[in-house]
C-alpha cells in the first residue's frame, strides 16, 4: 500500500513538472514562430537558392552543400542547425531553445515541400529568378529578413551561427556582428572558389546586407527611441520645459564634476527621433554650458514608474 502511495505521488509530482514546464510556453510565439519559418522558406527557396545565391550563416553554407552533394537543402539544415542550437542550450536556456529548434524545424519542412515534395515551379511566383539577380538578392534578403527578425522577435532563432557567435565572440576579443560576418565572409568566399565564379558570392553579400537591415527593423521597429542624458545646473528650468513641451517623464539625479566638485544634475529622459532636434535647442537655449548625450534605444518597455 505504501509503495503504491509513493508511485502515485511520484506520478503527480511528474504530472505537476511537466505542467509547469509547458506553462514557460506560449501558444501565440509558436504560431508566429511558425510564420516566421515559412517566410523565411519562401524568400530562400523562391529568390536565393533557384539562382544559386547563398543566404548567411548555416542556411547559406546548407544551400552550398546541396548543391555540391546529393542531399536536399532541408536535410542540411536540419543536421547543421539542431546541434548548434542544442550546444548552445546551457547559454541561452531551454525556452530558447525550443523555440529555436521549432522554427528551424519549420523552415527545412516547408523548404523541403517547395523543393522536393509539391515541387513548386518557382519561376511563377519569382518571374525574375535567372534574369535579374540584384532583384534576387534584394527581395530574398528582405524575405529572408522578415522571417528571420520575426523569430527572434518572438524568442527563437533562424540560425544556429548567432548563438555561437554569442559563446565564443567575446572569448576571441570580438563582438557578436563581427564574429557572424566574418562567418559570412569566409562563407563567401568558400563558395566562389567551389563554384570558380565570384559573381553570385557578391550578389549573395548584397542578400546579406538587405536581410541584416529588414532584421533589424523588424525586430527594432520603425519609431525607435533615444535616450537623452543632460548634465546641468540648471535641472528645475530644464526639467519643467522638456515636461512642458514634451509631456514625458524626467528622472533625477544628483551629480558632482570630478575635478570640481561643483554639484550638478543629471536629467534623463526618453524622446522620440523626431523630437531629438527640439530638445537639443531647447537645453542649448536655457543652459549654454549643458553637458548631453543622445543614446539609440533598441527596446524601451514602460512600465509604472511615477513621473
Amino acid at each position: 500500500m505504501r509503495g503504491k502511495i509513493q508511485i502515485i505521488a511520484k506520478g503527480k509530482a511528474c504530472v505537476t513538472a511537466v505542467l509547469a514546464f509547458c506553462r514557460r510556453f506560449s501558444p501565440l510565439n509558436f504560431a508566429f514562430l511558425l510564420l516566421a519559418g515559412t517566410i523565411n522558406a519562401i524568400g530562400v527557396t523562391f529568390f536565393i537558392a533557384p539562382v544559386q545565391l547563398y543566404d548567411s550563416g548555416v542556411s547559406g553554407t546548407s544551400i552550398l552543400l546541396s548543391q555540391v552533394t546529393p542531399l536536399s537543402l532541408s536535410f542540411f539544415l536540419l543536421i547543421l542547425n539542431v546541434p548548434l542550437l542544442l550546444y548552445g542550450l546551457k547559454k541561452q536556456g531551454v525556452v530558447f531553445t525550443v523555440y529555436a529548434i521549432y522554427a528551424v524545424s519549420v523552415y527545412a519542412v516547408v523548404a523541403g515541400l517547395i523543393t522536393d515534395v509539391l515541387p513548386i515551379d518557382v519561376s511563377i511566383v519569382s518571374p525574375l529568378a535567372g534574369t535579374d539577380l540584384f532583384l534576387c538578392a534584394i527581395f530574398g534578403g528582405i524575405i529572408s529578413g522578415i522571417g528571420s527578425g520575426v523569430a527572434i522577435r518572438y524568442g527563437g532563432a533562424m540560425d544556429g551561427i548567432e548563438v555561437i557567435a554569442v559563446i565564443f565572440a567575446k572569448r576571441i576579443g570580438i563582438s557578436v556582428g563581427v564574429f557572424v560576418m566574418i562567418y559570412n565572409i569566409a562563407l563567401y568566399v568558400i563558395c566562389g572558389i567551389v563554384i570558380g565564379s565570384w559573381i553570385l558570392p557578391l550578389y549573395s553579400i548584397v542578400t546579406y546586407a538587405a536581410a541584416s537591415k529588414t532584421v533589424d527593423f523588424v525586430v527594432d521597429g520603425l519609431d525607435t527611441a533615444k535616450s537623452a542624458m543632460i548634465i546641468t545646473t540648471k535641472p528645475e528650468e530644464i526639467g519643467k520645459a522638456i515636461s512642458s513641451e514634451f509631456r514625458i517623464g524626467i528622472t533625477v539625479i544628483d551629480a558632482a564634476g570630478y575635478y570640481s566638485r561643483q554639484r550638478k544634475t543629471i536629467l534623463y529622459a526618453v524622446v522620440n527621433r523626431f523630437q531629438i532636434v527640439k530638445l537639443k535647442r531647447l537645453v542649448k537655449s536655457i543652459d549654454p554650458n549643458a553637458y548631453m548625450t543622445v543614446t539609440l534605444i533598441s527596446d524601451l518597455m514602460h512600465g509604472s514608474v511615477e513621473k
